[in-house]
């Protein structure tokens, strides 16, 4: 394995109990034996003959002094209660000095689009719930530079992620829970890029155990090439901590790291979906993009997207949770290069993570920022007659299992058992009673149908088949 590939490991130390000076012989050995411990996986300690003789000059005196240094902490040379209590947080388990040359070439990624690949997933999770953490931790960084990340299926990526516990295969076994959550390798081939996360560990998306997002994002930028950072506020700072997920984590020490490797982010580039900062389309010089509070707001498409609603208009998308007041405002072509503009209609089926796209007499099936292979495929596979050119509007209503697809003022349904399509559609207001004429869009929330028309947005309670409120096209947006 060559220096440049050497690990980045995210140690979780447990938990200790131990308090210092301590009466006892056992538990002064025991706080001697952390010290060491933790000076000979990131301050390059080696024990030379006898361990813990105490000198100004030993060794391991000098050693704790260089880390007492590196925090901030008053130098002694000595176990004090301030150096046992830092020893004992969670951290980066990569060095905190060069003690080898990982560095010392600066190595990076000699290109601006790099691929990553998720092999596997925690059962910790949700698989959806992994795939935003990833992509997330990836936005920190390429919402700062040139760099693009796109997801792959199959076949090597640049950047490979996995879960596994114990041995696995890479010459650094994890050690069960706590101590070592996870690692990663600096940019380079083979091992280079990867990152390795601890089977063992309980994986959140909260800031309670351990948030994956926060430890993928802070182990990424060592992927990418960067060293730690001794600002207690920045990612890359050695030891970890719960972070206040309203707020961006890189700091400015972080940015003028990433950006010394690889530049800062292009102009073109703030369009794009990774970017984690959200974009006000209203505060835009650009005539082109729809403003969400004005009064002639329409939409293309509506539908469920893993927990979020996805609004689509012309080459854009907003990505909205319904509990969040702020939306992200994207390019279909950042997320789905491969996807045209203008889309007419769209639904998610949630149990299999896909959400399926139309455009014209075609249709495709997306799962996350992936295009499923096989597509795009003509609407009459899905059992239309040949002379179907559009589908207006369609949603997936989870309770029964059936899909319905709006053309016109009609409708047809598809149940997912027969996978046949209705032989004849139904006038929408004889199902729907209030919705009257075509529909732009339509999706499904909690125990709702949302149907759009124009600039007008109509709920309705399918238990009650009515209309219950009639809402601004714009409902969902902090106007």
């Amino acid at each position: 394995m060559r220096m440049e590939n050497l690990p980045f490991l995210l140690l979780l130390c447990a938990a200790l109990s131990y308090t210092f000076p301590a009466d006892t012989r056992q538990k002064k050995e025991e706080g001697m034996q952390l010290i060491q411990n933790y000076l000979e996986n990131y301050y390059g300690f080696k024990k030379d003959g006898e361990s813990f003789i105490w000198k100004n000059n030993s060794p391991m005196t000098q050693k704790i002094k260089e880390m007492q240094e590196f925090f901030g902490l008053e130098v002694t040379g000595k176990l004090d209660s301030g150096t046992l209590d830092l020893i004992q947080k969670r951290r980066c388990g990569f060095p905190d000095v060069a003690g080898f040359s990982t560095f010392a070439g600066q190595p990076k990624w000699e290109k601006q689009v790099l691929t990553y690949r998720i092999l596997n997933y925690t059962p910790d999770l949700r698989p959806a719930d992994v795939n935003a953490a990833i992509k997330k931790a990836l936005s920190v960084w390429s919402s700062v530079t040139p760099l693009k990340f796109i997801k792959k299926n199959r076949g090597d990526a640049d950047i490979m992620i996995s879960f596994a516990a114990r041995g696995h295969n890479d010459f650094i076994p994890f050690d069960g829970p706590g101590r070592s959550i996870a690692h990663a390798y600096a940019p380079g081939k083979d091992f280079g890029g990867d990152a390795h996360f601890d089977e063992d560990e309980t994986w959140t998306k909260s800031t309670e155990g351990t948030n994956l997002f926060y430890v993928a994002a802070h182990e990424f930028g060592h992927s990418l090439g960067l060293f730690h950072s001794k600002d207690p506020n920045a990612l890359m700072y050695p030891v970890y901590r719960k972070f206040d997920p309203s707020v961006f984590p890189l700091h400015q020490d972080d940015i003028n790291g990433i950006q010394y490797l690889y530049g800062p982010s292009s102009n073109t580039h703030n369009d794009q979906m990774e970017s984690t900062e959200i974009k006000d389309p209203t505060e835009s010089k650009d005539p082109a993009l729809p403003n969400t509070c004005g009064p002639d707001l329409t939409f293309d498409a509506v539908t469920t997207f893993r927990g979020e609603i996805m609004f689509f208009k012309d080459k854009h998308f907003w990505r909205k949770h319904p509990a969040i007041r702020t939306a992200d405002f994207n390019l279909i072509s950042s997320f789905w290069p491969r996807l045209p503009p203008g889309v007419d209609a769209a639904y998610e089926i949630p149990e299999k993570d896909e959400t399926v796209i139309f455009k014209g007499n075609e249709f495709w099936v997306v799962r996350g920022d992936t295009i499923l292979p096989g597509y795009p495929q003509k609407v009459y596979t899905l059992g239309f007659s040949k002379d179907v050119t559009k589908i207006d509007a369609a949603f997936y209503n989870g309770i029964e299992g059936k899909t319905y697809y709006f053309i016109a003022d009609k409708f047809w349904s598809s149940d997912k058992r027969s996978q046949s399509i209705d032989r004849k559609p139904i006038l929408i207001r004889d199902a729907f009673p209030g919705i009257n004429g075509k529909i732009d869009a339509v999706f499904q929330h909690e125990n709702f149908f949302y149907f759009f028309h124009g600039k007008k947005q109509f709920e309705f309670d399918p238990d009650k088949k009515r209309v219950t409120r009639l809402l601004k096209t714009n409902f969902w947006f902090p106007c």
